[in-house]
């Protein structure tokens, strides 16, 4: 059975937080793939502006094109109207039977998992992994929240205060963003004039 680990996100821009988060889920879960699967309009993102998905898709595909532990997954692209994990899950179940999936998030998501789209019966069907930040502590304020941060596991991610929103805002100011995205993303920006005023 193949150990699949799911990252998912806008990737407005993909950068060096999000392969160290994959890097990380791969070697001590003991993956044999990261998933990355782009959102159209997360649920949580209604209302913002998103840059288009032919960009966030360039841009992801030019840096993951080299790494066979890597690919693509549009499976959210392809269905209308929000998208929910429980309904992306259910899809990759049905399609990949022989998968387990593993679902990645930052360690700070878990306080925020009893607030998911039937969060209960998406923990029956996968595992989630949380890669806890240096000096994040989490502590549960009742029984419910507790019996799910024991589904969670946890492993240690290096400290990067990295968010796409901050390179969005360094680019339009003309701040320089090198190491923080990989050279094929800061290229792909470049060439494409994203993010700028």
């Amino acid at each position: 059975m193949k150990k699949v680990g799911i990252l998912g996100g806008t990737f407005d821009p993909l950068h060096i937080g999000h392969l160290v988060m994959a890097d990380q889920a791969l070697y001590y879960a003991g993956l044999d793939e990261i998933w990355f699967i782009p959102a159209p309009s997360p649920p949580h993102k209604q209302g913002k502006v998103i840059t288009d998905i032919s960009h966030r898709l360039g841009m992801l595909k030019n840096v993951l094109a080299g790494d066979s532990k890597y690919r693509i997954c549009t499976i959210e692209l392809e269905r209308k109207g929000p998208s929910y994990t429980i309904d992306t899950i259910k899809e990759l179940i049905s399609l990949y039977p022989e998968h387990q999936f593993y679902f990645i998030i930052g360690g700070d998501m878990i306080r925020y998992l009893p607030k998911w789209h039937q969060i209960d019966e998406l923990m029956t069907m996968i595992r989630f992994i949380g890669l806890d930040r240096p000096g994040y502590s989490l502590s549960a304020q009742n029984q419910r929240e507790e019996e799910l941060y024991q589904k969670v596991m946890l492993y240690p991610m290096p400290q990067l205060d990295i968010s796409s929103s901050q390179i969005r805002e360094w680019v339009k100011i003309g701040r320089p963003i090198r190491n923080l995205v990989p050279d094929l993303v800061e290229g792909y920006i470049k060439e494409h004039h994203l993010y700028e005023d």
